[in-house]
């Protein structure tokens, strides 16, 4: 029988430039969800070869823009603000998620569009080099502590969450203003902690780049905007883990998938 109708699938455009890495891992977890994923060059946004509207959500990923030369983030951030602001802000205004992870996370602060305190494109915080004075690729644990109903909805304030950071770019400073602010507005979405759930203090290697307030992520002031710097797309299965060969688990998923998840269903209810 000819079927009449497709439920439509979330598209998610992943974009990236020179020095982009993490593009394919993050497109595999966002179509493990039940999601499209379409990569592309942000220069075909710029150029209007691709519609950035038709999508249902963005996905900024990780890797080494540009080469991360004059500081992480800031020329790839540079580009969009030049020659595709209108197109972002617009696709923010509708309600429509946007996930920074890493270098995503970092290109997203440099705009300005996190945290967002108002319509300026002055970064009102940074993500400046670890404390360590090197490049930390470990694996972390983090306590969710923000209630969100587009990228968390499967997280709550009493579990451990494991995933793995790569960066050396990766301390979360800003005024004690700003910080005060992310407090009130309940938008601190993850933050570093020790393997039995207690804060990290800064204690390095549970804090592994000096973060002030251990954060690790935060969201917007409309909670349709993410960064984190842990790579959710690196914790999608269990098998990514470290000792996937000597822990039970109980899924097949591992912590960072249900980012992507919550995703899928936010823009199922409330995009499409």
């Amino acid at each position: 029988m000819e079927e009449w109708f497709k439920v439509m699938k979330p598209r998610i455009v992943i974009i990236r430039v020179a020095g982009t890495n993490c593009d394919v891992e993050t497109a595999r977890a966002v179509e493990e969800c039940g999601m499209s994923a379409s990569i592309i060059h942000t220069k075909k946004l710029i150029d209007k070869c691709v519609d950035l509207s038709s999508f249902h959500g963005l996905i900024i990923p990780g890797g080494f823009s540009y080469g991360d030369y004059v500081r992480a983030g800031a020329i790839w951030a540079s580009k969009i603000r030049s020659k595709l602001i209108d197109d972002l802000l617009s696709f923010c205004k509708s309600g429509k998620p946007i996930l920074g992870i890493c270098n995503g996370f970092q290109v997203l602060v440099e705009i300005g569009l996190l945290p967002g305190f108002n319509s300026g494109f002055t970064p009102k915080l940074a993500l400046a080099p670890n404390d360590s004075g090197k490049f930390e690729c470990r694996w972390i644990f983090l306590k969710p502590s923000g209630k969100n109903n587009v990228f968390m909805r499967y997280y709550s304030e009493d579990m451990i969450v494991r995933m793995p950071v790569a960066h050396s770019e990766g301390k979360f400073i800003a005024s004690n203003d700003v910080l005060n602010l992310l407090v009130e507005r309940n938008l601190i979405a993850f933050r570093y902690c020790t393997p039995n759930g207690s804060p990290a203090n800064g204690l390095y290697p549970f804090n592994p780049n000096g973060s002030y307030m251990d954060i690790a992520g935060i969201f917007n002031v409309d909670g349709n905007v993410m960064g984190l710097m842990p790579h959710p797309e690196r914790a999608t299965y269990f098998w990514q883990y470290p000792n996937f060969t000597l822990q039970k688990f109980n899924d097949i998923y591992g912590d960072g998938f249900w980012i992507f998840k919550s995703m899928y269903e936010y823009i199922v209810e409330e995009i499409l």
